[in-house]
């Protein structure tokens, strides 16, 4: 049985929407925590994507199966309804082609998982109205270095959605490991979304 050090309550919501056993495609999934996680818990049958080198290199020795390809060039390599759930979690906002990638989860995940760090959250607001860019657990980059090209609250993901004809399954906010349920776009500092194409 695998061990984690530190509980991550975005890892357990995210194993409350994924089938016993089911079939599962995680992108951008960095060294494969989160795989390795769903593998223990789940006993799912998953791949991760990863453009990342040195996250690439980790999978592999952690015995997750994964494919280092850049998600920017689309899943083109997966046949449609391939997967049970497809993941993307905490990358969206790195994403250049953000609806091009949302469709090719749709066509390739029966559902799919997204998850962001919510720009509209009271204490990046707070960093703006210094005249600083924010910086946080959930957003670590400094302005100049960060790998986040799409920043969006929560009203503007569920806004995408509608305008897409996505459905949402089930949402949960959270912030500090805690669920959210009031004023979310305010006081949540982590958006997660279960969604089907309608």
């Amino acid at each position: 049985m695998v061990e984690f050090t530190q509980f991550r309550q975005d890892f357990a919501i995210i194993a409350g929407w994924v089938n016993f056993g089911g079939k599962v495609l995680d992108l951008g999934c960095g060294d494969g925590e989160l795989l390795t996680y769903l593998r223990a818990s789940l006993e799912v049958k998953g791949y991760g994507v990863e453009k990342d080198d040195a996250n690439w290199l980790a999978c592999l020795q952690n015995g997750t199966n994964v494919i280092q390809m850049d998600l920017e060039d689309g899943l083109s390599g997966f046949e449609d309804q391939s997967f049970d759930t497809v993941i993307l979690s905490q990358t969206l906002q790195a994403m250049h082609n953000t609806e091009e990638i949302v469709q090719e989860m749709l066509r390739v995940g029966r559902e799919i998982i997204v998850t962001f760090p919510n720009f509209g959250y009271w204490r990046n607001r707070m960093q703006i109205t210094t005249g600083t860019m924010p910086v946080s657990k959930t957003l670590p980059y400094q302005w100049f270095d960060t790998p986040n090209v799409h920043l969006c609250t929560i009203n503007d993901f569920e806004q995408f959605c509608k305008n897409h004809k996505i459905d949402v399954i089930e949402r949960k906010v959270i912030t500090d490991g805690n669920e959210v349920n009031f004023m979310p776009n305010l006081l949540g500092n982590l958006a997660m979304y279960r969604l089907k194409s309608s």
